[in-house]
C-alpha cells in the first residue's frame, strides 16, 4: 500500500527537480521517490565486483567473520 509523505522543498530545489521531472516527462513525486531508492540502494549494497573483491581478502573477511560473532554474543565496543 502506497504512503503520502509532506515534503518541504525550498524554490531552488523544487526547480531543479521540476526541471528534471518535465524533461523526463514524469511527475515530481515519482522523479523524487525512484531517485531516493536509487541513493538508497547504491548507499545500502555493494555492487557484484566490489563484494568480489571484498571476499577474495581472507584477512578481511575473517575479521568481518570476528565482528559478527563478537556483535552476536554482546560482546566488544560499537564505534561510531
Amino acid at each position: 500500500m502506497s504512503k503520502t509523505i509532506t515534503l518541504r522543498l525550498d524554490n531552488e530545489t523544487y526547480k531543479l527537480f521540476q526541471a528534471f521531472a518535465l524533461a523526463d516527462n514524469r511527475p515530481i513525486s515519482n522523479l523524487i521517490e525512484t531517485s531516493a531508492k536509487r541513493h538508497l540502494e547504491e548507499c545500502t549494497f555493494v555492487s557484484d565486483t566490489e563484494m568480489q573483491s571484498i571476499l577474495r581478502d581472507s584477512h578481511l573477511v575473517e575479521k568481518l567473520r570476528r565482528g559478527s560473532l563478537a556483535a552476536r554474543k554482546k560482546k566488544g565496543k560499537l564505534i561510531g
